[in-house]
């Protein structure tokens, strides 16, 4: 029910960082004005982003003793790359948006602005790669659950197959997006990306409703060996 939960607080907080800071002001042309007339509501995004991450950290840390036992590998592999690195490339962006609100008031109160706009249009050229290594990472985390998933049968075998397609058009999004094919505010880019939303919204009320297999979750009960007398 706890993974469930979280996936929603993360998905809701992610969106309600874009709404908030994402699209208004960090996408704005003259973004460092936007940023300094908006500071609360920068601050308030950032927040938002560090909602996103934590709550996505806490999955793999609250699945780990119930993945480990149908394949540990994956298990450990999951907590790295969704409980380790994806939470870092967060950190990274909260940091760069947290650093852009001072940046932003000394701009608007200089007479030349020039560096200012210099260091923070290479902020944002940083916090958007941490969004590409956010896009690549994800996925790969994601992928290794659903395998677990589909071997274990602790959720239906059509959410995770579902989640297996989803990666399979999430992973190719990302690439374009790296190598500027394609940009995050592309149509093309947001329909290769919301089969994984969704089926992430889909599998998180079927664990608040329905929850693991119990029987898959529980370890198998194994019967202890009784010694036979040597005669």
């Amino acid at each position: 029910m706890w993974i469930g939960v979280l996936y929603i607080i993360g998905t809701v907080a992610g969106v309600l960082s874009v709404v908030s800071a994402g699209s208004p002001l960090l996408s704005a042309d003259d973004y460092l004005t936007e940023i300094a007339d908006n500071e609360n509501q920068m601050v308030l995004g950032a927040l938002f982003v560090l909602i996103m991450g934590v709550s996505l950290a806490l999955i793999p840390a609250i699945a780990y003793p119930v993945l480990k036992q149908h394949n540990e590998i994956l298990a450990v592999g999951y907590v790295i790359f969704r409980g380790a690195l994806e939470t870092l490339t967060y950190v990274v962006t909260v940091l760069i948006w947290l650093v852009l609100v001072p940046i932003s008031q000394e701009y608007v109160k200089a007479a030349d602005g020039s560096s200012y706009e210099a260091l923070g249009d290479m902020l944002i050229y940083v916090s958007k790669n941490a969004a590409t290594m956010t896009a690549l990472i994800f996925p790969i985390g994601a992928l290794m659950l659903y395998a677990i998933f589909y071997q274990s049968k602790l959720t239906p075998r059509w959410v995770s197959m579902w989640g297996i397609i989803a990666v399979s058009l999430y992973i190719p999004a990302a690439l374009l997006d790296m190598f500027d094919v394609v940009t995050q505010e592309d149509s093309t880019f947001t329909l290769m990306m919301m089969p994984m939303f969704l089926q992430e919204m889909v599998m998180a009320v079927w664990l608040i409703v329905k929850g693991f297999n119990r029987s898959s979750a529980e370890p198998a009960k194994v019967p202890n060996a009784e010694m036979s007398p040597a005669r």
